[in-house]
């Protein structure tokens, strides 16, 4: 399939072809939600923490006795019923952390950039590097690109002088193509690219990669 290349004022120049197994697929809708799902699990820490009757303060004794006074029986006061007790069933730290086969994790990425691709979603940008770290030109390119929502700017390699010009602006946050992920690609309104960028995509994810050889094909594919 082809992509329309536009230059920085926003108006087209040319096309350029790309891969449709990277930029061309059926969009695996319930992969890209299972691979949604595992990269949030995996940003929570898990870090909830509370203290069980065996970690409070206080005396272990009995408050009174079992039985003659005609009063519930009691514990110590550590009891979780009690004011100052420990707490029952409590969250306690533990990992949420989920994943995936590659396989999978390499369709989520493919499905979402043709996604992207098939809605419009995605803008070719030629020159797209500044060649100062300054924000003010950066938005007003950005501007001219029809950039007003929350968007992705992607590179082929990490460029410092992208991310310095962008790190100010709020709705917009730069990546190299290397660290592409679903959540930012489906939260994002716009994907702006690179030539670079889009070439970067398709070595990763496209050609052999599409899937991982496995025995003896990976051997034939070594020979």
């Amino acid at each position: 399939m082809k992509l329309t290349l536009v230059n920085t004022a926003g108006a087209p120049i040319g096309e350029i072809e790309v891969a449709d197994e990277v930029f061309g697929i059926e969009p695996n809708e319930s992969v890209i939600h299972q691979a949604y799902v595992m990269q949030m699990a995996n940003r929570r820490s898990g870090n909830a923490s509370t203290k069980r009757r065996g970690e409070v303060e206080g005396s272990t004794k009995k408050i009174r006795k079992q039985k003659g006074l005609g009063a519930s029986r009691q514990g110590s006061i550590r009891a979780s019923h009690h004011v100052g007790g420990g707490v029952a069933h409590g969250p306690r730290p533990h990992s949420f952390a989920k994943d995936m086969p590659r396989t999978m994790r390499r369709l989520a990425l493919r499905s979402v950039l043709s996604s992207r691709a098939a809605d419009g979603s995605i803008v070719v940008v030629e020159g797209l590097q500044p060649a100062e770290p300054k924000t003010k030109p950066m938005v007003a390119t950005l501007k001219a690109l029809g950039v007003e929502r929350t968007s992705l700017v992607v590179t082929g390699e990490y460029d410092a002088n992208l991310a310095l010009a962008t790190s100010n602006i709020e709705i917009v946050r730069a990546l190299p193509a290397a660290n592409l992920n679903v959540v930012d690609l489906v939260n994002a309104h716009r994907v702006v690219m690179t030539e670079e960028a889009v070439r970067r995509c398709e070595s990763l994810w496209g050609g052999l990669n599409v899937k991982p050889a496995r025995g003896r094909n990976r051997e034939a594919l070594s020979a």
